[in-house]
């Protein structure tokens, strides 16, 4: 086969596996069967005449020859992607599918209160709301928005600092009246708390409770912060929460410590060649409104 015949579907699986890291992955995202995969790798390779992957235990990883097709490759993607965007602009209602990323916390316990009124004003527009204790990688098309506690790296994306979140120490009143509760930030010592699983911290950024006390009683660990607030509201111990998360969950009484200050960057990402887009754009606007009213949650920049 003449490199002039190369085929948008071969380059289209190349750029999946180059995303993916694997065979398998890749399979999966087309919908394509394992050897499918493999067989056309091997196509592209013969028609370059070069070898674009590295074949390793762990997965495939690109050669020198591969990176530079990628950025051609992904060049014709974001191409791809804006043909089927303007097709798909030729109605004054904005719809379509948008999936957005963000950690669990924020996600069910804040954005999915507020899904009705997204609809109510976008009555064509489909939200998946996908959670992830990990970065989401945009350029890899894993999400069309990133909603993170960490300014996202990257490149070729529109990032937006939307402001900051606040945390506070809370508690049961189950809890209080066995040990009581605290009046300033150095009594806090001499309770127990309930958090994240060390070793299984995924972001940095949910380390919050460091910044309160680095000596601490725990009385139970989770890598869920609904089971952590769960546990919290039954007296298991004090726990520290962002205020968006604890608004409308039972059980829990803040504590208000004035001499306690946390806070936490709050980021929305989309990838360049969606960002301008009317489904990505409402999506967004959206998401920034929420933030905007809720002064007694985030402080807005």
């Amino acid at each position: 086969m003449a490199i002039e015949q190369l085929d948008w579907d071969s380059l289209r699986v190349f750029l999946e596996v180059a995303r993916t890291g694997n065979l398998t992955q890749a399979a999966r995202r087309l919908q394509l069967d394992h050897s499918t995969i493999s067989r056309r790798i091997c196509q592209l390779e013969v028609t370059l005449n070069a070898n674009i992957f590295v074949r390793q235990n762990r997965g495939m990883s690109l050669t020198d020859a591969g990176r530079k097709i990628l950025e051609h490759v992904e060049r014709m993607d974001s191409s791809m992607v804006m043909l089927r965007e303007s097709l798909a602009t030729n109605s004054s209602a904005v719809g379509g599918t948008v999936r957005l990323a963000t950690m669990e916390g924020i996600a069910s316990l804040y954005l999915s209160m507020f899904i009705p009124e997204l609809k109510a004003k976008h009555p064509e527009l489909h939200l998946e709301l996908v959670t992830s204790p990990y970065h989401v990688n945009l350029n890899r098309r894993e999400a069309d928005i990133f909603l993170s506690f960490f300014k996202p790296p990257g490149r070729s994306m529109h990032i937006e600092k939307l402001g900051e979140f606040y945390l506070d120490i809370y508690g049961s009143e189950t809890y209080f009246a066995h040990a009581g509760k605290p009046a300033s930030k150095c009594e806090l010592e001499k309770h127990h708390f309930v958090t994240y699983i060390d070793d299984l911290v995924q972001l940095e950024a949910v380390r919050w409770l460091d910044d309160v006390l680095l000596q601490r009683e725990t009385t139970f660990t989770s890598s869920s912060m609904i089971a952590q607030m769960v546990a919290a509201s039954r007296g298991a111990g004090l726990v520290l929460l962002p205020r968006f998360s604890v608004s409308h969950f039972p059980g829990l009484v803040r504590i208000d410590l004035p001499d306690l200050v946390v806070t936490r960057s709050l980021w929305i990402s989309a990838h360049d060649d969606l960002q301008p887009t009317p489904r990505v754009k409402a999506v967004t606007e959206f998401i920034r409104g929420l933030i905007r009213r809720d002064t007694s949650s985030f402080a807005v920049m």
